[in-house]
C-alpha cells in the first residue's frame, strides 16, 4: 500500500515504523520540519505528503488533534482517490465524525472513525515503535454498520499493525465510554499529584503510587483540548466521582469506620463485578 499519515507523533509515528517495517510506502504531513527529516532518516518515512503524493495514497491516518485532523480532510479532500480509505486516530468521534463524513461523501472516498487503544505517558515521534499497537483494541466507528464488507476492509488495511480486536460502536456511544476510561483517568491522576505531600513522597511510594501518578505526566493542549470536545460526559464522570470522594470524606470526618469499610467493600466488589 501507499500510506499517508498526518502528524507523527507518538501516534501517527508508530502507525509510520509500523507500515514502513513491512514494506509499504509512507508519506507524512507534519508541521515540525526537523521532526519529518528525522522520520525519514529512521526509515519510517519515505517523502512529504502533500498534494502531488495525496492522490496515491490508498490508506490515510490522520493522527493529530480533532479539530487539526476535521480541517485537513476538508482543505485536501478533492486530492484524496475515490479508491482510498481516510481513517481518524482521535480521542473524540461525535465531533470529527460530524465533520469528516460529509467531507468523504462529497468527493466520494470512505471515510471511518478510528481510535487505537494504545499510548503511552510519553508523546513525541521519538517514542513511536513499530510493536505500538501489537495486541491492543482498535475501536471503529463506520457510517454504515451493516457493512462487512467495509470492516474487513479497514482490518485488512491495518493488518501491519496487528492490533489485538477490533469493536464497532457509534460515535456517541464512543465518547460517553471513552471520557470514564481514558479522560477521566488523566485529570484523577493530574489532580491527585497537585498534593503538598507529593513532594516528600520519594522513600514512601510504591506500585500504587506509580499506577495511580503514571499519566499525570501528559500532552497538556491534546488532553485539555479532548476533554472540552467530550463537555458533557466529562461533567457527567466528574460529578459521580466527585460525589463518590465526599461519602469517604463524610465517613472519615464523622469517624464513622462501618460507613468506610462499607464503601470500601462495595469498591472492591465494583472492581470484581466490572473486571471478572
Amino acid at each position: 500500500m501507499t500510506v499517508g499519515i498526518l502528524g507523527l507523533g507518538l501516534i501517527g509515528g508508530s502507525f509510520a515504523r509500523a507500515f514502513a517495517l513491512e514494506g509499504h510506502t509512507v508519506y507524512a504531513a507534519e508541521k515540525d520540519e526537523s521532526m519529518l527529516s528525522f522520520s525519514m532518516l529512521a526509515g519510517a518515512v519515505h517523502g512529504k505528503l502533500d498534494a502531488d503524493t495525496i492522490p496515491g495514497c490508498d490508506l490515510i491516518l490522520l493522527s493529530v488533534y480533532p479539530d487539526g485532523a476535521a480541517a485537513w480532510l476538508e482543505a485536501n479532500g478533492a486530492n484524496i482517490s475515490k479508491d482510498a480509505l481516510v481513517m481518524d486516530c482521535c480521542g473524540i468521534k461525535e465531533e470529527i465524525c460530524s465533520r469528516c463524513f460529509p467531507v468523504a461523501e462529497k468527493y466520494g472516498f470512505t471515510f471511518v472513525g478510528g481510535h487505537p487503544m494504545a499510548g503511552s505517558q510519553f508523546s513525541g515521534f521519538k517514542y513511536s515503535r513499530a510493536d505500538l499497537f501489537e495486541g491492543a483494541p482498535m475501536v471503529l466507528v463506520p457510517r454504515d454498520f451493516d457493512n462487512m464488507q467495509l470492516l474487513e476492509r479497514v482490518k485488512n488495511a491495518l493488518a501491519p499493525c496487528h492490533f489485538g480486536f477490533f469493536s464497532v460502536c457509534t460515535a456517541r456511544e464512543h465518547d460517553r465510554l471513552i471520557a470514564f476510561t481514558s479522560q477521566m483517568p488523566h485529570i484523577l491522576s493530574n489532580a491527585y499529584i497537585k498534593s503538598p505531600t507529593a513532594s516528600r513522597h520519594k522513600g514512601f511510594s510504591a506500585g500504587s503510587y506509580r499506577d495511580l501518578t503514571r499519566v499525570a505526566w501528559l500532552n497538556a493542549n491534546m488532553w485539555a483540548e479532548l476533554c472540552m470536545n467530550n463537555r458533557e460526559n466529562m461533567l457527567f464522570e466528574l460529578d459521580t466521582y466527585i460525589e463518590s470522594l465526599t461519602a469517604y470524606r463524610d465517613a472519615l470526618q464523622a469517624r464513622d469506620l462501618p460507613a468506610l469499610t462499607a464503601l470500601l467493600e462495595e469498591g472492591k466488589l465494583r472492581k470484581e463485578e466490572v473486571d471478572g
